[in-house]
C-alpha cells in the first residue's frame, strides 16, 4: 500500500507540475479529462470483465452490487441531514460530494492495484448505482434536469455502455468465445493508461484550485466525513452481514475516496461557486493520501 500511495503521489505531483508549468493548457486538460472518461476508463472497465469466473467470484460481484445500493442510500440520508446551514451554492457541492465520490477516477485504479483484475471488476460493479445517482439526483442538485434527460444521461454514459459491453464479453468468454486478438490488444493498450492519466488529471485539478481559505472548517469537516466517518460506518455495517471478504474490502475502500472531480465540472458549468467546489476536491484528495492507507489496512484485518 505504501508503494501504491507513493506511485499515486508522484502521478498527482506530475499532473500538478504539468498544470503549473502550463505544459498543457486548461482547455487541453479539460479535453484530456473527457478523453479519460469517454475512452480510457471504459476500456479499463471492458478489460476488467475478461476473466474466467468461478461461482464464488460471481457471488462476490453480486454482493458488491447490493452493498453499493445500500451505501448510496446511506449517502443520500447523510447528504440530506448535513450541510443545511451552508450558503446555497456551497450546500449543493457539499451534498453532491457526499452522494458521489471519486471512486471512478481514483478508486478504480486503486482497486485494481490492491486487489487485481477481480478487484477492478468489483469496482466496476460498485460504480453502477453511483453512476445512476450521479446523473439523476446528483445532476438535479445543480440544475432542474427532467427525468427523461437524467435517464438518457445514465443509459448513454460511456462507462455504463462499457459495463454492458463488458457483461457481453464475459458471457461470450464463458461460452468459449474470445475477442479477436488485435481488438483485445487495443483495449488493453488503452485501458492500461487509466491509472497514470486519471491521477495526472486530478493533480491538474488540484493545481487549478483556489488556494485562499483552502483548509477551512467546512472543507476539513467535509473531508473527515467523506474520508473517515462514512467508510468506518460502512465497514462496521458490512461486518454485521455475511458478504465475501473481497466485496467488503472493495466497498469500504471505494467509499473512502475524496470528492468527485465532476463536482468542480458541474459547479463550473452551472456557475455554482466553482472555487469552493475546487477547494473541496483539493483538500479531500490531499488528505486522502493519509486516510486511504489507514482504511486499506483496516479492511485487511
Amino acid at each position: 500500500m505504501l508503494s501504491l500511495q507513493l506511485e499515486i503521489f508522484l502521478l498527482l505531483a506530475l499532473g500538478w507540475f504539468v498544470a503549473w508549468k502550463n505544459l498543457l493548457s486548461k482547455s487541453a486538460r479539460t479535453q484530456l479529462t473527457s478523453l479519460v472518461l469517454s475512452l480510457v476508463l471504459p476500456a479499463a472497465i471492458i478489460q476488467s470483465f475478461e476473466l474466467d469466473l468461478t461461482w464464488e467470484e460471481f457471488r462476490t460481484m453480486s454482493s458488491v452490487l447490493f452493498c453499493s445500493i445500500g451505501i448510496q442510500v446511506l449517502y443520500s440520508l447523510t447528504a440530506k441531514l448535513l450541510w443545511r446551514h451552508q450558503p446555497e451554492n456551497q450546500q449543493i457541492s457539499l451534498r453532491y460530494g457526499t452522494l458521489v465520490s471519486n471512486a471512478g477516477f481514483m478508486g478504480m485504479p486503486i482497486a485494481g492495484q490492491l486487489y487485481g483484475s477481480l478487484g477492478l471488476l468489483c469496482a466496476s460493479i460498485f460504480l453502477i448505482p453511483q453512476r445512476i445517482v450521479m446523473w439523476s439526483a446528483g445532476l438535479a442538485l445543480y440544475t432542474r434536469a427532467d427525468r427523461r434527460t437524467a435517464i438518457r444521461k445514465v443509459l448513454l454514459h460511456p462507462c455504463i455502455i462499457a459495463l454492458e459491453i463488458g457483461v457481453a464479453v464475459l458471457l461470450l468468454r464463458m461460452n468459449g468465445i474470445l475477442l479477436p486478438e488485435p481488438l483485445d490488444a487495443a483495449i488493453h493498450a488503452v485501458g492500461s493508461c487509466n491509472t497514470a492519466l486519471s491521477m495526472m488529471m486530478i493533480g491538474g485539478m488540484m493545481a487549478d484550485a483556489d488556494k485562499q481559505n483552502v483548509f477551512s472548517p467546512v472543507t476539513l469537516g467535509y473531508s473527515c466525513i467523506r474520508l473517515v466517518a462514512l467508510p468506518l460506518v460502512i465497514w462496521f455495517l458490512l461486518l454485521q452481514v455475511p458478504v465475501p471478504r473481497l466485496a467488503r474490502q472493495v466497498c469500504v475502500v471505494l467509499s473512502a475516496m475524496p470528492a468527485a472531480s465532476t463536482t468542480g465540472m458541474l459547479a463550473q458549468k452551472y456557475d455554482r461557486d466553482p472555487a469552493f467546489a475546487s477547494r473541496l476536491i483539493f483538500v479531500s484528495t490531499l488528505l486522502s493520501m493519509i486516510t486511504l492507507p489507514f482504511i486499506s489496512w483496516l479492511v485487511s484485518l
